[in-house]
């Protein structure tokens, strides 16, 4: 069995397909001006939300990495 199609495959398709998506359209409400980065609220959510995409990936990165030894 190849460790690598089975388990690493998924993940760089999940968050690279998932990065396609999310960073174009957090640069679309910066640039509609629908996230106004002055505002610290706003501030406040753009950092949740890099966090949580961060976060997510690193779980689940250690989790493969965890169930494969």
């Amino acid at each position: 069995m190849d460790l690598f199609t089975h388990s690493w495959l998924p993940f760089f398709y999940l968050y690279g397909m998932g990065a396609l998506f999310f960073f174009p359209g957090l640069y679309l409400i910066t640039k509609t001006k629908s996230l106004d980065m002055n505002k610290p609220q706003h501030r406040k959510w753009m950092k949740i939300l890099l966090f949580g995409y961060v976060w997510f990936m690193a779980l689940h990165g250690i989790l493969i990495t965890l169930a494969l030894k």
